[in-house]
């Protein structure tokens, strides 16, 4: 299986949001309500400003402070028409993503990130328990993939 291009997820997901209006952090708002993504301006903005580039999207309207509502173009409606299953599959992959997150996912990910910013202070010992404990989990988690829930 090929290496998810997250930035070609967020660059469709994002076009798909804009068959209405929204402006940056509307995006980013509902990215996370609906996927349980969580994207930062310095990456939502550049996203926006390639897709304008492409004639994909266009500024809908500028508001207060110069607040920019972004909107699909033609060009951009034709390109979702045209990738309509990656879409399918980007949402399928985003929904399952955020029913990780909401089993505990993400505290999984934070102790993988504590784990590989010390790994290499790790004593044999360590490295020995760590490798038994991922062992037991991947069979583990198999088992209840199985239906066959152990206690």
């Amino acid at each position: 299986m090929e290496r998810p291009n997250f930035r070609g997820y967020m660059k469709i997901l994002i076009l798909d949001l804009l068959k209405e209006p929204k402006h940056g952090y509307g995006i980013m708002t509902e990215l996370e309500e609906r996927y349980g993504i969580k994207l930062s301006a310095g990456t939502v903005y550049p996203i926006l400003s390639s897709l304008k580039r492409n004639g994909l999207i266009e500024v809908a309207e500028t508001g207060m402070r110069d607040k920019k509502s972004y909107v699909i173009t033609e060009k951009g409606l034709a390109y979702l028409g045209e990738h309509e299953e990656e879409l399918a599959e980007i949402k399928t992959r985003m929904r399952a993503y955020r029913a990780f997150l909401e089993l505990g996912g993400d505290e999984l990910r934070t102790a993988f990130r504590e784990l590989f910013r010390n790994i290499e202070d790790l004593s044999e010992e360590q490295r020995a328990k760590l490798r038994e404990l991922f062992q037991d989990c991947a069979k583990r988690i198999r088992l209840v993939l199985l239906g066959e829930i152990d206690e």
